[in-house]
C-alpha cells in the first residue's frame, strides 16, 4: 500500500500551489517510504508516496497511459491483475510490472465499470483527460480495507481533494468526509455511486443457506493464497488467537505448497512471495506474561514460523498515545486501546526487513465473535449485527489494521475480508453462527478447521496433513486484542486518564465537548489529544466510537473482559 493524494480542479494558480500539495502529500509518507512522485496536468495535481512490494524496479507512480491522458495513483493492491490482464480486449504495452497499472487499462476500455472488476484493498484516482473538463474518478475498496478522505472547500465547491489520510487535508478543507467504502465519485455529476452490492448487504435480508464447512475451509484458503503476492519479505502477524492463528497456519502451508509447486503461467493469482521467502514469519506483541504472547508461542512452534516476540512496557504504550492519535486520526477508545500495541509491534516488525503482513481482522463481525454476541435476543438479530459490523469495519479494525501498520510503512492484509469469502460466509444462515452458554462464539469457523469435528469434509490429503492448530487454541475463548496484550494494559490507561482528567473537567464534559459527548475520563482524555492535532470542526465528521449493544443488556465498555461471559470478567 501506499499514500495518494490529489487535487482536482484547483482554484488558484496550480503551478504556485505545486510546493503546498507536495508538503501535504509528504504527510502521509510514513505509507510509502519507498519514492515519491508527482503529475500537474492543467489545474489537477496528482502525488503518490509508494510502498514498493508488488513491480518493486518499476512501479514509481502515478501511473500513465502512453499520450498521458490518463493519470491514475493507487493505494492498494490487486490481486487479480493477472487475470484482467487477460481480460483486456486490445494489447496494451504495460509500462511496469505493478499490479496496478491493470487499473488504468481496464478504466480506458470499460470506464467505471472497472471497480467492480478489482478483486483487493484500494484507494485510487484517476484524471481522464480527454474530456473537457477532465474527469476526476475516485474509488475506494468493498470495506475499506484502505483509507481514503475526500475534502471540498466551501468558497471553491468545484474544487475536490482526495488523500489517503486525514492530515493531508484538515488545513485546506472546511468539509472532510471520509470516502465511503464500495462507491467511486465521479466529477460529472459530483456525486458518489455504488458498485459494490452484494446479496447480502441489506441487514433485514435474513441469510437461509446452510453452512458448507469445506467451502467455507477452501475459501479463506484461497482467500490467504492469493494474498501472498509479493517481492518483498513479509510475515503475519500472531496474537495465538482464534483469527491470527488460523490465518498463519493456512499461509504456512499454502506457502509450503506453493514452494514445492512448478511455476504455472496458467495461475491466476500471482504466487511469487511464496516463492520467493518460502519461511513465515511470525510477530506477537504484549506486555511481558501477556496471554496472547504465551499463546503464540505455542502456535509459532505447532507450525514451525520463525517467530519474533516483543514486548513493551506500560509505560512505553502510555508515551506512544498521542502518536497513535495522530496516526490514527480517531478518538475511539476501542481503537486506540487495540492500536497502540499494534503500533509499536509494527515499528519493530518494519526494523526487520518485513514489508507487508497478513492479519486476522474481520472474523469477529462475520462470524459474531465479540463476547457481547452471547446477548443477541435471538438468531435473526445475530445476523443483522454481524451485517452492520461489517458495514463499519472502515470506521474501528480495519482503520486500525491499516494506519497502525502503515505508520512504519508495513502493509497489512486481511484475508478474512476478501470478496469472494464474505460471499460464502455472509450467507450462512444466522442458526449455524450463533454462540450461547453451550456453544462458543465463532464454532463454525473453529468446527471448519477441526479436523475431528465429522462434518467438516476433510479430504485424505488434508487428513494427512495433520490439525491445523493445537487442540486448545483453536477452541481458546475470544480474546480481544486490547486485552489479550496483557489484562493490565486497559486498567493502566484508565488509571492513567483518572490521573489527567480531573472530576471538575468531567463534570464541564458537556460544554466542552458538547459534539459526540464523551462519558469517561479515557475517552475524554482522547479526545483531548484529537483535537489538539485536529483542531477543525470538520476533522470530527469522520470519526465513529465502537461500542457494544447495550440494548442487549450488555455493558458499554468495548473490552471483551467487561462481558460476564469472560473467563476473567471485571
Amino acid at each position: 500500500m501506499c499514500g495518494i493524494f490529489g487535487v482536482y480542479n484547483y482554484h488558484g494558480d496550480v503551478e504556485e500551489f505545486r510546493q503546498r500539495a507536495l508538503d501535504l502529500s509528504k504527510r502521509v509518507r510514513h505509507r510509502g517510504p519507498d519514492w515519491s512522485g508527482c503529475i500537474v496536468a492543467d489545474n489537477n495535481i496528482i502525488c503518490h508516496e509508494r510502498l514498493a512490494i508488488v513491480g518493486v524496479d518499476s512501479g514509481a507512480q502515478p501511473l500513465t497511459n502512453e499520450d498521458e491522458s490518463i493519470i491514475l495513483t493507487v493505494n492498494g493492491e490487486i490481486y487479480n491483475h493477472k487475470k484482467l490482464e487477460a481480460e483486456l480486449k486490445t494489447p496494451v504495452q504495460f509500462k511496469t510490472h505493478s499490479d496496478c497499472e491493470v487499473i488504468l487499462h481496464m478504466y480506458n476500455e470499460i470506464g467505471t465499470d472497472v471497480c467492480s472488476k478489482l478483486d483487493g484493498m484500494f484507494s485510487w484516482a484517476l484524471l481522464d483527460r480527454r474530456t473537457q473538463p477532465a474527469r476526476l474518478v475516485a474509488a475506494r475498496d468493498p470495506i475499506g480495507i484502505t483509507t481514503l478522505y475526500i475534502g471540498r472547500v466551501s468558497a471553491h465547491p468545484d474544487t475536490v481533494f482526495i488523500a489517503s489520510e486525514l492530515k493531508s487535508l484538515n488545513e485546506e478543507c472546511d468539509q472532510i468526509d471520509e470516502f465511503p467504502p464500495g462507491h467511486y465519485f465521479d466529477s460529472r455529476d459530483g456525486q458518489f455511486h455504488r458498485y459494490f452490492q452484494p446479496d447480502w448487504w441489506t441487514p433485514e435480508r435474513i441469510a437461509t443457506t446452510p453452512v458448507d464447512y469445506r467451502q467455507l475451509r477452501e475459501s479463506l484458503t484461497a482467500a490467504v493464497r492469493k494474498r501472498l503476492m509479493a517481492e518483498v519479505p513479509y510475515g503475519v502477524l500472531l496474537s495465538g488467537g482464534l483469527d491470527s492463528s488460523l490465518i498463519s497456519s493456512i499461509a504456512a502451508r499454502e506457502a509450503a505448497r506453493i514452494s514445492a509447486s512448478a511455476q504455472s503461467d496458467a495461475e491466476d493469482v500471482d504466487t511469487r512471495g511464496a516463492r520467493y521467502f518460502p519461511r513465515m514469519h511470525s510477530f506477537s506483541v504484549g506486555l511481558p506474561g501477556a496471554p496472547d504472547l504465551l499463546a503464540a508461542r505455542k502456535v509459532a512452534k505447532f507450525l514451525k514460523t520463525a517467530h519474533h516476540e516483543f514486548t513493551y512496557t506500560v509505560q512505553e504504550g502510555l508515551d506512544a498515545v498521542a502518536d497513535v492519535i495522530y496516526h490514527l486520526e480517531t478518538y475511539d477508545v476501542t481503537t486506540i486501546r487495540a492500536s497502540t500495541p499494534m503500533y509499536l509491534m509494527s515499528r519493530k516488525i518494519k526494523s526487520t526487513g518485513v514489508k507487508m503482513v497478513l492479519s486476522g481482522e474481520g472474523a469477529d463481525e462475520v462470524f459474531g465473535g465479540y463476547l457481547y454476541f452471547h446477548y443477541a435476543p435471538n438468531a435473526d438479530e445475530f445476523h443483522k449485527e454481524t451485517v452492520k459490523r461489517v458495514q463499519n469495519l472502515h470506521t474501528s479494525d480495519c482503520l486500525r489494521a491499516n494506519k497502525s501498520t502503515m505508520a512504519w510503512g508495513l502493509e497489512a492484509r486481511v484475508p478474512f475480508l476478501d470478496r469472494d469469502f464474505l460471499q460464502v460466509a455472509m450467507n450462512v444462515r444466522s442458526q449455524d453462527k450463533v454462540c450461547s452458554k453451550d456453544v462458543m462464539e465463532k464454532a463454525i469457523i473453529r468446527r471448519a478447521f477441526d479436523v475431528e469435528f465429522p462434518d467438516a469434509g476433510f479430504t485424505p490429503e488434508e487428513i494427512a496433513q495433520g490439525p491445523y492448530l493445537p487442540r486448545d487454541v483453536l477452541w481458546r475463548q475470544k480474546e480481544q486484542f486490547s486485552d489479550g496484550v496483557g489484562y493490565s494494559w486497559i486498567d493502566s490507561l484508565k488509571d492513567w486518564a483518572e490521573r489527567r482528567v480531573s472530576d471538575k473537567a468531567m463534570a464541564g464534559v458537556k460544554e466542552r465537548f458538547p459534539y459526540d459527548t464523551p462519558n469517561t475520563k479515557e475517552a475524554y482524555l482522547y479526545r483531548e489529544i484529537f483535537e489538539q492535532h485536529f483542531p477543525q470542526k470538520a476533522c470530527l465528521a469522520s470519526v465513529v466510537r465502537w461500542v457494544p449493544r447495550t440494548d442487549w443488556g450488555c455493558s458499554s465498555d468495548p473490552s471483551g473482559r467487561a462481558q460476564k461471559i469472560h473467563e476473567k470478567a471485571y
